[in-house]
């Protein structure tokens, strides 16, 4: 949804000195190069163990260094002036007696994404022809010759992504030509040197993602042909630096994940309005007080950025006049009021995490494609405008007092729609099934509502679904089967619905490619799975190598494809709890309070990610499949109350991650494993199996624990009251458990809620709750 607009910037200067640089190329050289120039460049060469250059033309039997790879001769004497090795594995450092250095005449050095490590020679400081110097993308380290400062002709210097560590030498402030700076990605510190206000040429400053520490110039004026300002991804602190918008030219500016606080204001008697600025981001700050109503002045405005902030009070109306915005988002501030109805016209809008009570209602279709208003205080029905807007893709009303139906006509809104999040609201009826033309849903999340009826069959067209979360409603139908052809669907929580049926279904393919997480616990499943059944689940069989994958893996890993950013609960470690970000290689099987029988499936075991798996709470029989120890990354794991029996895997023992187990209230024989994570666990998690043994050590830390935690004023009485309590609830049999077991006990990190409802002081015996 937002585009990472520095990218563009950043490289569009790159292009611009290169395209210069690459027309300098094209013409021949009128003079052949010189032998000193020649012997050094091949000197430079035999510096690296690494070769990666063009063996024809870097070799002596090619006279004519001035047609060499990424060499560039002057006309008339012959002279190497420019160097570009960009994309070159030289994996090596630059050493201060490189032969590079003789090169006395070179103006353009270009060794950018070249597996340069080490430091950068103070050698550098006496090629004082140079006007640009790109050593970007490598792996430099240590501080910045201060012999930087003698380059006096430079315009152009990036030292971008790379280790160098320090503060700005003072002497970068002698660079009275430079116009670009680039020094982003590193890990510089301590202040911004006076000096860097003698460089009044700069139109492209970035320091971004680095630790300084200080305060902006207090005039930020002098760099008056600034036109990009990037110092995002530091601590600067103080007040909004409200001088630099005085600056006429300045287009881009980035102050975001910093220490800034006060409030911001633009208008001054001093001062005039940057009558170009397009990019203003101050997200993740200290700002506060009210949005200004200057804020409008800002005509050629495109990005607006001021997330994550303290600012109060209602959206000035005067943001209306920006017509040219495309971006807004105000997301985890503490604004309020109505929203106004002028910014259904801008394509992306992020409200979230405020406490907005009302919307304005357009009064034509709307130009929105991206609207996210979760968790705030908006009321009433589904919001019908939205129906008629045709290039909807990105919809989040989620965790708000919405109620009613979900319309029909939502469905003129779906074609491009890629996310519909309705979650924790109070919509009821039933979810249309509206979805035979969302080809691009990815996810839909409506758990948490009182919806009922039927499943959309219409889903089985949403080729490209990934996420599915219906959780917490009253869903009656059989369970969707269809579900597994969906070829990327990696997130399915059904939980909590009134779901019934066999989940497996003979004669039907088992399908479900890419699925790493499953919740249907809570419903009325019934039936055996075979064997086999996981066989074909191969989303989380596999841990995932990053060394191996291809560039589209890259392109979707980067853009957040491997990941789901939605929140999902989910029981993990005994505790129910919402994940607000969930890894694809997070895997979960949940099929607790069901109706399922028959044997485990060996075929489990081939969940390599695999989690959590929670099959507490059936009916199933025989022996704990031995394939279970091959789920190397498992950290939860409860079969408690089904009819289980034969011994533990000893294997299970082995487990180094396995902290939360409950094998409870099964037909369980045969000595417990002697792990230490079994070890660790309470007398709980295998209680009620009258074959085991081996609990000794296990029990007796228990009791130490208690005693050693037991409330001054607990009488035998009481503990005598919760043993009796705990009898009772085994009593009445494992349906009436599971439900104070996983709807309460699991719901809570600790026992205030059983002290509430029972009186009782300890319940660590029955929860297990690590």
């Amino acid at each position: 949804m937002k585009t990472p607009r520095h990218c563009y910037c950043f490289s569009g200067i790159i292009t611009i000195y290169f395209s210069l640089l690459i027309h300098t190329l094209a013409s021949p050289p009128l003079h052949p190069c010189l032998q000193d120039q020649r012997e050094a460049l091949l000197e430079f060469r035999d510096e690296f163990p690494v070769d990666d250059l063009d063996p024809s033309p870097w070799n002596k039997s090619s006279i004519d260094c001035c047609f060499w790879k990424g060499v560039k001769c002057d006309d008339r004497s012959g002279q190497v002036i420019s160097l570009n090795l960009s994309d070159t594995f030289l994996n090596g450092s630059l050493k201060t007696n490189s032969s590079l250095f003789r090169l006395q005449y070179l103006r353009h050095l270009i060794l950018s994404y070249c597996d340069l490590n080490g430091e950068i020679p103070s050698s550098l400081g006496n090629l004082s022809r140079l006007t640009l110097v790109e050593l970007s993308h490598n792996d430099l380290v240590g501080a910045i010759p201060s012999s930087v400062g003698k380059l006096n002709q430079l315009r152009y210097l990036s030292l971008a992504a790379n280790e160098l560590t320090g503060q700005v030498p003072a002497s970068i402030g002698n660079l009275n030509e430079l116009q670009v700076m680039s020094l982003s990605q590193n890990t510089l510190n301590g202040t911004i040197p006076i000096s860097l206000a003698n460089l009044t040429k700069l139109y492209h400053i970035s320091l971004r993602s680095n630790n300084f520490t200080s305060r902006l110039p207090s005039n930020m004026s002098v760099f008056h042909n600034l036109e990009h300002f990037d110092v995002a991804a530091n601590s600067f602190h103080g007040s909004f630096p409200k001088s630099l918008f005085a600056i006429s030219w300045l287009q881009v500016v980035y102050l975001e994940d910093n220490q800034f606080t006060g409030p911001i204001e633009f208008s001054s008697p001093c001062f005039s309005f940057s009558p170009k600025l397009e990019i203003l981001y101050l997200a993740r700050n200290k700002f506060d007080g009210p949005i200004p109503e200057s804020i409008s002045k800002f005509l050629n405005l495109q990005d607006l950025d001021l997330s994550r902030n303290s600012f109060r009070g209602p959206i000035p109306r005067s943001i209306s006049k920006l017509d040219d915005l495309r971006h807004l988002d105000f997301a985890k501030n503490k604004l309020e009021g109505e929203v106004p109805s002028c910014l259904w016209n801008f394509p992306t809008v992020m409200l979230s995490h405020n406490f907005f009570g009302s919307f304005e209602n357009p009064s034509e279709e709307t130009l929105i494609q991206a609207l996210d208003l979760n968790s705030n205080s908006f009321r009433g029905p589904f919001p019908h405008w939205i129906c008629k807007n045709k290039g909807l893709s990105f919809l989040d009303l989620s965790n708000n007092l919405f109620n009613g139906s979900i319309p029909p006509c939502l469905r003129n809104s779906i074609d491009y729609l890629t996310d519909l999040i309705l979650h924790n609201n109070s919509f009821s009826g039933s979810l249309p099934d509206i979805f035979s033309n969302a080809t691009e849903l990815r996810m839909i999340d409506v758990g948490l509502n009182h919806l009922e009826g039927k499943f959309p069959k219409s889903l089985i067209n949403c080729k490209s679904l990934k996420f599915v979360n219906m959780e917490n409603n009253k869903i009656k139908d059989k369970f969707p089967s269809w579900l597994g052809s969906l070829p990327s669907l990696i997130v399915l929580s059904l939980r909590s619905n009134e779901f019934y049926g066999t989940f497996y279904q003979r004669n039907v393919p088992i399908g479900f490619p890419r699925l790493c997480i499953i919740d249907l616990s809570h419903n009325d499943l019934s039936g055996i799975l075979p064997p086999s059944y996981f066989s074909n689940w191969l989303g989380c069989t596999e841990i995932f190598d990053f060394t191996k994958m291809t560039p589209t893996d890259k392109m979707m890993l980067d853009t957040g494809d491997f990941r789901i950013r939605t929140p999902m609960e989910m029981v993990n470690k005994g505790v129910e709890m919402r994940y607000e970000q969930i890894e694809k290689d997070f895997g979960v099987i949940n099929l607790a309070g069901n109706r399922f029988y028959g044997k485990i499936p060996e075929s489990i075991g081939i969940w390599k990610e695999l989690r959590l798996l929670n099959l507490s709470c059936n009916a199933f029989t025989n022996d704990i499949p031995r394939s279970l120890a091959n789920l190397t990354n498992l950290e939860t794991l409860d079969l408690s109350n089904n009819k289980l029996s034969g011994q533990i895997p000893q294997d299970l023992g082995k487990l180094s991650f396995l902290s939360y187990m409950n094998f409870s209230h099964n037909l369980l024989s045969g000595p417990v494993p002697r792990g230490t994570q079994f070890q660790s666990q309470n007398c709980s998690s295998f209680s009620d199996n009258l074959g085991l043994y081996g609990l000794e050590d296990i029990c007796r830390e228990n009791r130490v624990l208690d005693t050693t935690s037991q409330h001054p004023d607990e009488s035998p009485e009481a503990k005598e009251q919760m043993f009796n309590w705990i009898a009772a609830a085994i009593a009445y049999g494992p349906g009436v458990l599971c439900g104070l077991v996983i709807g309460h006990i699991f719901a809570s990190t600790n026992q205030e809620w059983f002290t509430e409802k029972f009186g009782l002081r300890k319940i660590r015996v029955l929860t297990s709750a690590r």
